[in-house]
């Protein structure tokens, strides 16, 4: 099995068997009515769920692999893709009634080709914008409940059927009394409880999370993830990251954060400019030249917003973005956001800085100072040195670089398969990390399917505050004319930081 089916398959089975105990444990449960808009909130009944579901596909799987051993070889790939096609459906029907936690768990999952079976990447895609939702009726009261107010002293217009729901809300379209077409996010009731179910279980989570990562020290990691999940909840909180990024990036030339319209927003409602355009998937359609931007500009958002904002968007998949119609990409969800520290940014540049320099005892040195890698794993720096540097591939040669699916599938290996990777089990993600991971399993999983060519380095360069580079294409020239022209905060930004960083060092 590769890695990623592997993994998946760890955390179904592993994930079912421990929350079974959990459910023992806790006998008390809300059962959800039967219109709910997610499955119960009580950890127990969300157990079984898994519990019904790992049963369900292991008895699948056994029967399948006996009706196959009498069959000719026509007969057994028939037998292989119906099964594919069963688990895919009842894995997604599973996680999109349950939301929450475990629904992201399936997000994630979606823009991860390498060893996904295309039925089961194909429904997992509909999680990220099409999940059942709540009925207009419910979802439309809740807007009311949460902004306080009854709707036609809101809106001139609000759609009652959603354009788009996940793990958390859905959205619904609606116009403005001034006549502004927005888009209105509404939180599922109940769904706070439902991730706190999904997250309190940190035994759970933990031994997940370990027997996928064996030299993991799993307490942090899970007390950081539940901090930002928990953020998540708090539209309030988002609408503040939201603010923050639209005020760095305003007239940007390629990046669209739409605005919050603040008197239409509180804790369960977030109300934003509404995007005019196409979902991300029609990228797909279109030429590889318009693929190549586009993929430049998502590189350039995540690694500008981490090196010059010290900040990341860490739910990076295509569900969050949309191609606008005048041609820039919008960037719709900033619920789970981490902010960093001077220092928490200078861990990520002297580790490239080492990687950089080939030198593989400093890289080695530098590893273990801020803790990707244990002290005294049994290996030689170059060993080490050689391991690490899938993950930097894309800088390591001052030449253009095509990202292809075996490029992010050779990253999903290093990360995932321990099994056969002894290094894995000496290496550690510290809560500082836990959220840059997203761009290992997120953003090149994404370039993967869109096959860019670029000379990555030089790009870095422009975006590295150490190096100052000058711009390397079209886009980087038209991103350097934005910072100088002061019409967004970038320019002050980066002298602040700079500032800070200086006096952290």
């Amino acid at each position: 099995m590769r890695p990623l089916m592997r993994a998946l398959s760890r955390i179904l089975i592993v994930g079912g068997l421990l929350t079974a105990a959990a459910a023992v444990r806790q006998r008390r449960t809300m059962p959800a009515p039967d219109d709910a808009p997610i499955a119960s909130t009580g950890r127990g009944a969300r157990s079984a769920v898994m519990v019904r579901l790992a049963a369900r596909r292991a008895a699948d799987r056994t029967w399948t692999k006996a009706r196959q051993r009498l069959a000719d070889d026509e007969g057994r790939r028939r037998m292989q893709a119906e099964l594919e096609r069963r688990e895919a459906n009842d894995v997604v029907d599973a996680l999109g009634y349950m939301k929450g936690g475990m629904m992201k768990l399936g997000q994630m999952a979606s823009y991860l080709d390498e060893g996904m079976p295309e039925p089961m990447r194909e429904a997992l895609a509909g999680l990220r914008s099409d999940a059942p939702p709540m009925t207009g009726d419910l979802a439309l009261s809740e807007i009311e409940a949460g902004l306080g107010r009854p709707l036609h002293e809101l809106f001139d217009h609000i759609e009652a059927e959603p354009i788009a729901s996940a793990s958390i809300g859905q959205v619904h379209k609606a116009r403005t009394l001034e006549g502004n077409d927005v888009a209105v996010k509404v939180q599922y009731p109940g769904i706070a409880d439902a991730i706190a179910a999904d997250m309190d279980n940190s035994e759970t989570l933990a031994t997940m999370l370990s027997m996928i990562f064996p030299g993991l020290d799993p307490v942090e990691l899970v007390e950081e993830l539940r901090d930002r999940i928990n953020e998540e909840l708090d539209y309030e909180n988002e609408a503040a990251n939201v603010r923050l990024f639209a005020d760095y990036y305003r007239g940007h030339p390629a990046i669209w954060i739409p605005d919050v319209i603040d008197d239409l927003s509180c804790g369960n409602v977030l109300t934003t400019e509404f995007v005019h355009g196409e979902r991300f998937e029609k990228i797909y359609e279109r030429s590889q030249e318009e693929r190549d931007r586009v993929a430049e500009t998502l590189y350039r958002f995540v690694f500008r917003s981490l090196n010059r904002q010290y900040a990341f968007n860490g739910d990076p998949h295509p569900g969050n973005y949309l191609l606008a119609d005048d041609g820039r990409v919008a960037f719709i969800d900033f619920g789970l956001v981490k902010h960093f520290k001077a220092d928490e940014v200078e861990q990520f540049t002297r580790l490239i800085r080492a990687m950089l320099d080939r030198e593989a005892s400093e890289f080695r040195r530098v590893a273990e100072e801020v803790d990707v890698l244990r002290p005294n794993a049994p290996f030689t720096d170059d060993e080490i040195y050689e391991w690490f540097t899938a993950y930097y591939e894309l800088i390591l040669t001052d030449e253009p670089i095509t990202v292809t699916s075996e490029y992010s599938g050779k990253l999903l290996y290093k990360t995932f398969d321990a099994r056969t990777n002894e290094i894995l089990k000496h290496a550690n993600v510290p809560p500082t990390f836990a959220l840059i991971q997203r761009i290992n399993l997120g953003l090149f999983s994404l370039m993967g399917r869109l096959k860019p060519t670029a000379n990555w380095r030089r790009i870095s360069e422009e975006l590295w505050v150490w190096t100052e580079g000058e711009p390397s294409t079209p886009l980087g020239e038209a991103e350097a004319a934005w910072v100088a022209s002061g019409v967004s905060n970038a320019a002050e930004t980066h002298a602040r930081l700079a500032a800070w960083t200086a006096e952290a060092s």
